[in-house]
């Protein structure tokens, strides 16, 4: 009997959502198909014990990001004493760069993940994909980026991220759960951005665009779920605005799959944007989506079918389609059965686990 596939993965991530839940998601998958997975991730991170339950062998090392040129030899001595048939480069901060050329001074062949759509120089590009054997984009955006950037577009291999659609179902739990777990006073509609605190996800957009929602909707209210650096400008905002009883900031939840079905719109007016893990979950729980075409979005929220995409800044439109929505509950309803139906059809675990062991044996298979 010939050895098992082997694969060596490298996750550079902390927490237990976005990319690092995909990887755990990949693990799990090719577990289940006879792989052998190795998983290179920090010290302490969550993704760790997790990873272990997929039945994944798990190597924790320091991991110090783009700065950290000593990940080179730390990763080139876990490869050779591991002797995977490949490596299988998860994120960024520093896992792309020097996990690729520690796979290339070991001799095996590697994969890189590329989740973001942010454009890189073209010379960095020429360089930096020589490491590579292939790249899988999240989003067919984001494959159309690095074709745009000079890579050629058989090296490139779009694999959409997943949903547990078991994990992220239909359906409010409970009566009351958002005011109950969150503390939101009233009965009106809510909404919500599910998304880091960072400039380019647009959380402005919506907070310019917010007077007129609550001048047309009685009761509306906003929930921000997520972290990062932009946080206290925002509650700034909120407050020059006098929307701090109408703006609620959630924080990092690691249970939005009890949350998500409870709400009634999620808004996601970013400027840059690779996938948008959290579109798709809120789309598995049958939440309707309005958001810019910035990516891959366009590729989770369809016009009409389980959302509306508005131009980035579009604030006016925004509003507009806001306020139009909360103001058709059936129709909302109907655009979360399609949403759940697409995310069923196109974005499931197993289509996910299937287009990656597909490009790992179209590149072994290539190399004899």
């Amino acid at each position: 009997m010939s050895a098992p596939l082997t694969v060596l993965h490298v996750e550079a991530g902390r927490h237990l959502y976005g990319g690092a839940l995909q990887v755990v998601y990949l693990l799990r998958g090719l577990q289940a198909e006879g792989v052998r997975n190795l998983l290179v991730c920090p010290e302490g991170s969550h993704i760790a014990p997790a990873a272990r339950e997929t039945g994944a062998e798990v190597i924790e090392t320091s991991m110090g990001g783009d700065a950290d040129l000593g990940l080179v030899f730390r990763l080139r001595r876990i490869i050779q004493h591991e002797r995977p048939d490949l490596v299988h480069l998860h994120s960024r901060r520093g896992a792309d760069l020097w996990g690729g050329i520690a796979a290339r001074l070991a001799g095996v062949p590697a994969i890189l993940t590329r989740r973001v759509d942010n454009p890189e120089p073209r010379v960095w590009v020429s360089l930096k994909y020589r490491l590579y054997h292939r790249v899988v984009s999240i989003s067919e955006g984001i494959r159309q980026v690095l074709i745009a950037e000079g890579l050629a577009p058989a090296r490139v291999t779009c694999v959409h991220s997943a949903v547990d659609t078991e994990r992220y179902h239909l359906g409010c739990a409970e009566d009351g759960l958002l005011a109950r777990e969150l503390g939101l006073s009233g009965s009106g509609p809510v909404l919500a951005v599910v998304a880091q605190l960072i400039a380019r996800k647009g959380h402005r957009y919506l907070l310019e665009a917010l007077p007129g929602i609550l001048a047309a909707v009685s009761g509306a209210r906003v929930v921000f779920f997520g972290r990062g650096p932009l946080e206290a400008e925002l509650r700034a905002e909120v407050e020059r605005g006098g929307l701090t009883e109408y703006v609620h900031f959630a924080g990092f939840r690691d249970d939005l799959e009890r949350l998500l079905p409870c709400l009634d719109l999620v808004v996601h007016p970013a400027e840059m944007e690779g996938l948008g893990v959290s579109l798709l979950q809120a789309a598995a729980c049958g939440v309707p989506i309005v958001a810019s075409p910035a990516g891959g979005v366009p590729e989770i929220v369809r016009e009409g079918e389980n959302g509306h995409l508005l131009p980035v800044g579009d604030v006016d439109g925004l509003r507009e389609r806001i306020i139009e929505l909360l103001r058709e509950p059936e129709r909302m309803r109907e655009m979360g059965r399609r949403g759940r139906a697409l995310v069923e059809r196109e974005f499931s675990i197993d289509s996910m686990v299937r287009g990656n062991l597909a490009v790992y044996r179209s590149l072994l298979g290539e190399r004899g």
